[in-house]
């Protein structure tokens, strides 16, 4: 297998230098330069390539590698080209410089996902230029949009082009990092996701002069004070399934276990974790969260305000529908209930695949072989990924990677939609050797 390192380091520099911010506006993202870079880079090495834009330069791109069994299944490595925004000032370097320094790819992306995109393309033009011919096809998809809900990327590809995009198992962000444990590395494997539930919190009050505020219906202090309520809320703690096979696969040994499968003091326990990654983790993964992200009201300084919007990300767990977070939401802001309006909620809910997969098989024999004494768990990530539109229709899909230990658990998880990004050289070439092993193990007979 020849060392693809600085082919891949390149690529992603491309990619991170192409700057496809999605803000969440239509206009945004512009993904069509990273899939013309694409697009220049695989070239035509014995395999179709089509590109979607249901938006002006909002750009999908999906390649394929045609197997030689119709019956056989279908593998896609998917990765999307678009990016958070990110402010500069935070930095320690140019978030679109795409630098290489002591090894490290810098740059908004380098983690999400774009070493991941970058690293599956290397990967997919290498198989097919050694002559691969597989029994069922190898599809890689480049896709827009991820970042905002997937409209004018997976979502529409499942929903208007899902020929183009059929499938039987998925591969896609964002699985890999290592977590250190006494028995060795562990590798989660990410199997499902939370649901999201985004909603607008509408505060009602009176308009008044702000001369006199004494006695005022002020929408702004009571949404201060629904703010503070959605801090402070609790909410039960739900050790379901995959959390506990994932506790009992780290190997922890009994003084953590017990507690991580316990949940009384389950909140305290996260408190006290030295690992803050892992307490993250383990809070988001076993609640439904709910997170106070952006606030506007008010019209001018000397007018006492009469509604402010409070958005909130809350994010749901596998099986809880809206009308429990409704309830939930209703309990949090008790007496100030009357006084909300709750605004057009994004309800899009938790999805998972089964474990005990082939391409679960598959991922465990290539860790095995490319991270000798790691071992694969199962772990359900607290955010979105494309995998839940596959899901739906049918595939069974996962989130990997391979990383070494260059940047550790908690670095990683700090640089998620955080400052600082990259990711290292050794990296990108673990995770590209990964693909071409799981295409072999899993499509050649």
């Amino acid at each position: 297998m020849s060392d693809t390192t600085a082919e891949v380091t390149d690529l992603l520099q491309q990619l991170i230098r192409n700057e496809c911010v999605n803000d969440g506006t239509v206009a945004s993202g512009g993904e069509a330069r990273s899939v013309d870079a694409l697009e220049a880079y695989l070239g035509s090495t014995g395999f179709d390539v089509e590109r979607y834009e249901p938006m002006p330069g909002r750009a999908s791109l999906v390649a394929r590698i045609e197997g030689t069994d119709p019956a056989a299944p279908t593998l896609m490595l998917m990765g999307h080209t678009d990016v958070v925004p990110v402010n500069p000032d935070g930095w320690r370097r140019d978030p679109f410089g795409g630098e290489l320094v002591d090894g490290e790819v810098w740059g908004r992306g380098a983690v999400d996902m774009l070493n991941l995109t970058t690293s599956m393309a290397v990967a997919f033009k290498h198989l097919a230029a050694s002559g691969f011919h597989p029994a069922g096809d190898l599809v890689y998809l480049a896709v827009a949009d991820e970042e905002a809900l997937g409209t004018y990327g997976a979502g529409h590809l499942v929903d208007r082009e899902r020929d183009a995009v059929q499938c039987d198992y998925v591969i896609t962000e964002a699985g890999g990092f290592p977590i250190p444990t006494p028995t060795g590395n562990k590798l989660p494997i990410i199997v499902g996701e939370k649901g999201t539930w985004w909603a607008t919190l509408r505060i009602k009050g009176t308009p008044g002069h702000a001369s006199t505020p004494f006695r005022t219906d002020n929408a702004l202090v009571k949404a201060a004070e629904v703010v503070r309520r959605i801090a402070e809320y609790r909410p039960e703690t739900d050790l379901h399934e995959i959390w506990r096979r994932f506790v009992t696969g780290m190997e922890f040994g009994p003084e953590l276990e017990e507690p991580l499968l316990r949940a009384d003091g389950f909140w305290e326990l996260c408190e006290a974790l030295p690992s803050v990654g892992l307490a993250q983790q383990a809070h988001a993964c076993t609640h439904t969260t709910f997170a106070p992200t952006v606030v506007h009201g008010g019209t001018k300084t000397n007018v006492i305000p009469d509604r402010v919007d409070l958005q909130v990300d809350i994010r749901t767990l596998p099986g809880q529908t809206g009308a429990e977070i409704e309830a939930m939401l209703a309990d949090v802001l008790g007496d100030l209930a009357p006084s909300v309006e709750i605004i057009a909620p994004v309800d899009d809910p938790s999805t998972s695949s089964p474990i005990d997969t082939p391409l679960w098989d598959t991922l465990v024999r290539a860790t095995e072989k490319l991270a000798p004494g790691s071992k694969a768990v199962p772990f359900l990530t607290v955010g979105a990924t494309d995998a839940r539109f596959f899901r739906r229709v049918g595939a069974t899909a996962y989130g990997y990677g391979l990383f070494s230990n260059h940047i550790d658990f908690d670095a990683f998880s700090t640089m998620f939609h955080g400052d600082n990004e990259r990711v290292d050289q050794e990296s990108l070439r673990l995770s590209t050797e990964l693909w071409q092993a799981v295409a072999n193990d899993l499509l050649v007979p």
